[in-house]
């Protein structure tokens, strides 16, 4: 049993945060007026729990990752640079094939007990496990060892250098495995953060409240409530009539609105982007053949997505990388401008069936950029049928490459390592994704970007061309425009700030009534 110097530690971990991490702190909202402390903030969000699906990235479990659960690092929202969470300090050995990481020895889980090197250990392989789908699953697996000898200390071993291991640390909760029963049916969620999980109550709400106990500064927050509000129409109104504070992951149409009515305001989560991208199944008939693909890319008008889907509040890019990524290349960004008589000569009097284009029912972004999409198709000839599918199944679809033709949806992890989108994410993966694409020499791009210990080195920017190079041959998918999510908040809210991962943080935040 360890016996810390709690009030010590925990002051010179906080000063040693605050000192590290004034970039979050920039990304801060501040509206002016400061709140008293206590109280209960009320959110909206738009789909609910699913359990099984935790590490999917959907919007309640981000929420309760946010709040109940912390990682090992945190990536500050403008750079690649970790800093201390649960992990106070690591080196990373010079071949690349180990790493050792210092745990927070004043960390407990939400039931009182003491975080210990076998917690992380459970964590990173629960997450490794493939049944659960988590998108940095390759990642995770990478990890060939763990020496758990000392509680307070992990020491991770892999077999190659691990360019985005910090991305994987970044990104991975922290779980008690004690709990995991609970943790799978959505009934308990344990974790080392300034919130405890409450309760679920499905298709309705989400309760947590202030832990007392947490290592570092307690939250101002007495309890936040999260309700499910599954169309965005009527989250505005509730947000407008004051029954709930903050929408998370607001439509561009309503902020606009709001915004002009000056009593609510738009908070934009920078260093979170994400993008929006036409997937292509490339076993149909049609869409095997690139030529068609590179028509589709011709065809689309992203400007127009961009100006009238989300207010201009997004960027048209043929790339996935954001302007501050080491793979970003303003010359191939721009390959696929719109050309529709180019579009027509691909097409060379192809014969082109009518093609399913999915999307995500009741995101009314999708929904709009779908109907652009499939306008500017017909303009060359190739028909689509909309076909809107319910979120859980829609994201099964995506996870299990079930898509018949076309969909439109967002991807993340472009802010991150560019190797991690290669070699994790969903719609990119070489090993495995959404388009059903294999191909040897993206395997190889792909694997010697993720091999090299600096993931933002020069050698990895090398590599990263490559991949870019590869990503425009193929176009197995074909990105549309670079956006990032945003919050619709009252003017009673002070102080909501959020992670690179794009989980909500409301440790300091405060409502004034």
């Amino acid at each position: 049993m360890r016996v810390p110097a709690r009030v010590a530690t925990a002051l010179l971990a906080a000063l040693t945060l605050v000192g590290c991490s004034s970039a979050v702190a920039e990304q801060k909202s501040r509206s002016g007026g400061q709140g008293a402390a206590g109280g209960t903030l009320v959110a909206a969000i738009g789909t609910d729990l699913v359990p099984a699906q935790f590490y999917s990235g959907l919007q309640a479990a981000s929420t309760i990752a946010g709040l109940t659960y912390e990682s090992l690092i945190d990536y500050p929202v403008d750079s690649l640079e970790p800093q201390p969470s649960l992990a106070t300090s690591w080196k990373l050995a010079e071949d690349g094939l180990s790493l050792t990481l210092d745990l927070q020895p004043e960390a407990t889980f939400q039931t009182g007990r003491d975080l210990t090197s076998d917690d992380v250990k459970f964590s990173l392989q629960t997450y490794a496990d493939p049944a659960r789908a988590a998108q940095l699953q390759r990642t995770a697996a990478a990890i060939t060892s763990y020496d758990t000898s000392d509680p307070d200390r992990i020491v991770l071993g892999f077999d190659h250098p691990v360019s985005n291991i910090f991305d994987l640390l970044d990104q991975v909760p922290i779980i008690d495995r004690e709990s995991i029963a609970g943790f799978d049916s959505g009934t308990k969620y344990v974790g080392t953060g300034p919130f405890t999980f409450d309760s679920w109550t499905p298709n309705s709400r989400l309760e947590f409240s202030r832990y007392d106990d947490y290592w570092g500064e307690k939250a101002l927050l007495d309890e936040v409530e999260v309700r499910v509000i599954k169309d965005s129409t009527s989250q505005i109104s509730a947000l407008r009539s004051g029954q709930v504070d903050v929408v998370l992951g607001a439509p561009a149409r309503d902020l606009e609105q709001l915004e002009r009515s000056g009593e609510f305001r738009a908070e934009r989560l920078t260093g979170a982007e994400a993008d929006l991208y036409v997937g292509t199944n490339v076993t149909h008939p049609a869409l095997a053949d690139v030529e068609v693909r590179q028509a589709i890319a011709y065809a689309i008008d992203k400007r127009r997505i961009a100006e009238e889907v989300y207010r201009d509040r997004a960027r048209a890019h043929d790339l996935p990388w954001p302007e501050y990524s080491p793979a970003y290349d303003p010359e191939l960004d721009q390959r696929y401008a719109r050309d529709v008589a180019k579009a027509g000569e691909l097409l060379d009097g192809r014969r082109v069936p009518t093609l399913p284009l999915a999307y995500m029912a009741g995101n009314p972004n999708h929904e709009a950029a779908a109907q652009i999409v499939q306008a500017n198709l017909a303009e060359v000839g190739v028909e689509t049928e909309l076909q809107p599918v319910e979120t859980s199944q829609f994201l099964k679809q995506l996870i299990g490459a079930e898509f018949e033709a076309l969909w439109v949806t967002e991807h993340t992890f472009a802010q991150y390592t560019p190797s991690t989108l290669t070699v994790s994410a969903y719609p990119f993966n070489a090993d495995g994704n959404a388009s059903r694409f294999v191909d040897a020499d993206y395997q190889r791009a792909a694997d010697a970007a993720w091999k090299v210990a600096d993931g933002t080195g020069a050698e990895a920017s090398r590599r990263y061309a490559e991949l870019s190079r590869q990503l425009l041959e193929h176009l197995f998918l074909i990105e549309l425009v670079e956006t990032t999510q945003e919050h619709a908040l009252s003017s009673a809210v002070d102080d909501i700030a959020w992670s690179k991962r794009g989980e909500i943080d409301l440790a300091r935040t405060t409502v004034s009534r």
